[in-house]
């Protein structure tokens, strides 16, 4: 997961390939849930694994829940709907899937077995609302006090009158949140015993399908609720949660939408294919395919996958009534950026009461990118852009506006001079549903190789250089290249081959053939970690003397070139900005003194046990120096454009920040 202050995209073309979906969050906190409360173990088969469930697991422990792993699995010992701790506070992030159904659970057992809890989570869940879940409680008699403000978290629920009236239907309204009502579905199965439990709905029900998948769900578990159309549900006498013995969490359909999305934007030579969701998925944001063929997707299907190409193109506006794929539907906003006309999409208001006011924020960010936005109460219309524009997109906290407008980066498909890359702020934000989705973004996406940014950091020996690209390229979240260390376990697997320092033939060869790996700190030489291996001296001497030899340069220059991946690199050595990156969008040249130098690889040494002598290193760093400057072939020198660092005083942080803010004036967001 990208952990970074902010991710640029390039310019992105092509897609193809496969992705394998992670769990549905929706369903997953529902099962978890519904194995806490019932009696028995339930194992519980891909489950997702992100901020949502985690809150939930962590509540699930608190409360006495036995969860202990089962393979890749959780097995989960429920509570049979009897407390085991009557007392606990619990934080629950901003995850409403786990503070509305908490809520009415944890209430209806308070006031039945005398417990008392308080429930709350970050700043944004404290201003989401919760008075409708809280007014239907009361009514039941369950005791719950607001302990901010009124309507929305945090919250107290205690014994209250100790008593719960069961016998008049509980009313809760259906037109703010579908969570009210699943979390009353969810919880009154505890307390339906001589008699049944009515629930009736005021307004109209949003969301109907996430109703769907909590009726799916508790029918599962042993509830057979009964459904008068939308307005009213009940659940029969002598109700009690029955465990599956074990149940399979399917792929998130929310989640698939951006990959129908870029299927249909930009899979022209071979489908973008979806696994872990079919047309058969018990969740409603599955009719996003209906929508998104209306646009023009052209879209294939089997048991637990599909497959999406792009079909019309420019795609087609629509007209939509989005009731029914609340959390997908962000992502046609994005889609019709690229209609060519302006698409409208309707009844969205519980947009307003997500992790964020969606329609606002959506407007928000969609001008940035050029579009023209209408926005109402419950509608969005979007017009595509007459000219696009770099845009940093704020992200709210939000997983699905980071992941909706990543599509945003395809901008040069709709306009053949657009080519404008996107910055998608607060990447993890994504850990509240889909913690490698960038990952999973770039494993199926392409785009020319001149479109993706490289910074290059060059330096004698011993300047700071390769520790400085390392951490601007963690800042950045962009691939690392270290090609001392290329050239090094090029010296390495020499010494180990019995291959002489001047046979550049066999040098040359054994270079074109390096099996050679970059795994964040780690460095694997065929397969073998070298990592420290590589910093031994004499290692570092001759990998000098045959960086001289124009054959072994050439061999590995493909090697290198080939780190040039999505979403950037950052390439640290001696001729980065010279020879292999001489396009490089920013080039940086250390001029550390050899003294300087010296001194710092002097301290180096001794922290580590080893004896050195600092007039032997300088002497040595000097010749080092003088024979890189004079080699006829790529000599160390700065590029005729690169930014001139002298880091002799400087601290690695304070080199960072000197590249990053020359890097930050290079680049086109506002």
């Amino acid at each position: 997961m990208y952990t970074t202050p902010f991710l640029d995209l390039p310019p992105l073309l092509r897609a193809a390939g496969t992705v394998r979906l992670p769990g549905s969050k929706s369903i997953s906190n529902r099962v978890l849930l519904l194995a806490g409360l019932s009696a028995g173990s339930t194992v519980v088969h891909d489950l997702l694994d992100s901020d949502d469930t985690r809150v939930m697991l962590a509540a699930l422990r608190t409360l006495g829940c036995t969860i202990a792993p089962q393979g890749t699995s959780l097995r989960i010992t429920g509570l049979g709907g009897r407390l085991a701790a009557r007392e606990a506070a619990l934080f629950l992030g901003n995850a409403g899937t786990a503070m509305r159904p908490l809520t009415a659970s944890l209430a209806v057992l308070a006031a039945t077995q005398e417990g008392r809890f308080e429930l709350g989570g970050v700043a944004r869940m404290h201003e989401r609302p919760i008075g409708d879940l809280v007014d239907a409680l009361r009514q039941l008699g369950c005791g719950v006090d607001y302990l901010g403000n009124d309507g929305y978290p945090p919250l107290r629920l205690h014994a209250g009158s100790g008593r719960l009236d069961t016998s008049a239907p509980i009313r809760v309204r259906g037109d703010v949140s579908s969570q009210f009502l699943t979390a009353l579905l969810l919880a009154l199965p505890l307390v339906a015993g001589d008699a049944p439990v009515v629930i009736e709905v005021d307004g109209e029900l949003i969301s109907k399908p996430y109703i769907e998948i909590t009726l799916n769900l508790l029918q599962r578990f042993g509830i057979a609720v009964q459904r008068d159309s939308w307005s009213r549900f009940t659940i029969p006498a002598g109700s009690a949660y029955r465990s599956p013995g074990e149940i399979h969490v399917e792929g998130d359909a929310s989640s698939a939408s951006y990959f129908i999305a870029l299927g249909a934007l930009a899979a022209v030579d071979a489908p973008v294919r979806i696994e872990g969701i079919g047309l058969d998925s018990i969740q409603g944001d599955i009719r996003f395919v209906e929508a998104a063929q209306a646009m023009g997707a052209d879209v294939r299907t089997g048991a637990g996958w599909l497959e999406v190409r792009r079909g019309r193109w420019p795609l087609q506006p629509i007209t939509l009534d989005c009731n029914h794929i609340p959390d997908a539907a962000m992502t046609l906003a994005v889609m019709a950026l690229y209609a060519d006309g302006t698409t409208r999409l309707t009844n969205i208001a519980s947009w307003r009461v997500k992790e964020t006011d969606r329609i606002a924020a959506m407007a928000i960010e969609l001008r940035k990118l050029g579009a023209r936005i209408t926005e109402g109460a419950d509608f969005i219309e979007v017009t595509p852009p007459a000219q696009w524009q770099a845009a940093a997109i704020h992200t709210y906290d939000d997983h699905r506006i980071a992941m909706c407008f990543s599509l945003a980066a395809f901008n040069a498909l709709a306009s053949a001079g657009a080519l404008q890359p996107v910055r998608i702020l607060d990447p993890k934000c994504v850990a509240k549903t889909f913690p490698d989705y960038f990952e999973t973004l770039f494993s199926v996406v392409t785009t020319d190789t001149a479109h993706i940014p490289v910074l290059t950091v060059d330096g004698p020996t011993a300047s700071g250089k390769g520790t400085l690209a390392s951490a601007v390229a963690q800042a950045l979240g962009y691939h690392f290249l270290d090609s001392g260390a290329v050239y090094r376990a090029t010296a390495l697997a020499a010494m180990q081959a019995g291959v002489a320092a001047d046979d550049e033939t066999r040098l040359a060869a054994l270079a074109a053939a390096l099996d050679l790996r970059f795994e964040g700190h780690s460095i694997r030489l065929a397969g073998v970690e070298v990592a420290d291996a590589l910093r031994d001296e004499a290692v570092g001497s001759l990998a000098s003397k045959v960086s001289a030899f124009p054959r072994v340069r050439a061999a590995l220059r493909e090697l290198q070139l080939s780190f040039r991946r999505i979403p950037g690199l950052v390439a640290d050595g001696r001729d980065m900005g010279t020879v292999i990156f001489p396009g490089a969008d920013l080039k940086v040249f250390l001029t550390a003194s050899a003294a300087t130098r010296a001194e710092r690889r002097h301290k180096q040494l001794i922290s580590k046990g080893i004896s050195s002598n600092i007039d032997t290193l300088r002497a040595d760093l000097e010749a080092r120096d003088a024979r890189d400057q004079s080699r006829t072939v790529a000599p160390l020198k700065p590029a005729e454009d690169a930014v001139l660092l002298d880091n002799s005083a400087l601290s690695v942080e304070a080199s960072m920040d000197a590249v990053l803010e020359a890097w930050q004036q290079r680049r086109p967001f506002k």
